[in-house]
């Protein structure tokens, strides 16, 4: 049975690339070779991860979004005997959601031997409340052969509201049972961690890419490293994974 995690979250510019990324990396590490798939039709950054092998869905005509082009997707799914890794813009968030839900793909998937795992990110600062409200609709809205793993971005700021972690939210304690994982992003915004990191991902680099370049300094690779171990350790305790 193959695992499909598809990373979905309607704002913009949240880090659903890097955990797509995260995600294909940590799977590698163990040794398998995940099916990768990028259907943003604006910013294809996952297929910039050329270690990856990712493949890119076009579902556009012209300046539209034709949301059969996503049957594609599924005949790409159906035959899958690793596991698939799926990235989604934001612009194409609403019609893939809808798409999912309204043609009961997560069931058709089950049927096949598969599971749906969504993987949505929750940020802190101006985007919270988006973020949040995002997590509830697709909680809402999926059906229950979809499970839930949930990423805590704290770059922009500490992912509470009034005195609350996202754990004490209503949106979370009233969706609980759906959520199978939350998986907590280091907080990486210093001129250290943050920067050696923030320069990875600007390369469209994998952690085994960036160790192994010799230009970089010995810290910046030890800095990379202890990033890499904290975010595979959360993800070695998610049974979703």
């Amino acid at each position: 049975m193959a695992k499909i995690h598809m990373v979905l979250q309607g704002k913009g510019g949240v880090g659903k690339s890097m955990i797509a990324a995260a995600i294909a990396q940590y799977k590698a590490s163990k040794g398998h070779k995940p099916l990768c798939i990028d259907t943003d039709p604006v910013n294809a950054t996952f297929e910039g991860y050329k270690a990856l092998d990712v493949r890119r869905l076009n579902i556009m005509d012209g300046d539209e979004i034709n949301t059969r082009k996503f049957d594609s997707l599924v005949e790409m799914i159906a035959s899958a005997e690793n596991d698939v890794i799926i990235d989604n813009g934001a612009s194409s968030f609403v019609p893939l959601s809808h798409y999912l839900i309204s043609n009961q793909v997560p069931a058709l998937l089950q049927d096949m031997g598969h599971e749906m795992v969504v993987h949505t990110v929750i940020t802190g600062g101006q985007a919270l409340t988006d973020t949040v409200s995002g997590f509830t609709q697709l909680a809402a809205q999926f059906p229950a052969e979809a499970l839930f793993a949930v990423w805590l971005n704290p770059y922009w700021g500490a992912v509470a509201h009034e005195g609350k972690n996202f754990e004490q939210m209503k949106a979370y304690t009233s969706n609980k049972a759906r959520v199978s994982a939350i998986i907590q992003i280091p907080n990486l915004k210093d001129e250290t961690y943050g920067r050696d990191f923030a320069e990875m991902l600007q390369a469209r680099l994998t952690f085994d890419e960036a160790l192994a370049m010799e230009s970089l300094t010995i810290m910046a690779r030890q800095r990379l490293k202890i990033v890499r171990t904290q975010l595979f350790g959360q993800l070695d305790n998610a049974a979703v994974l």
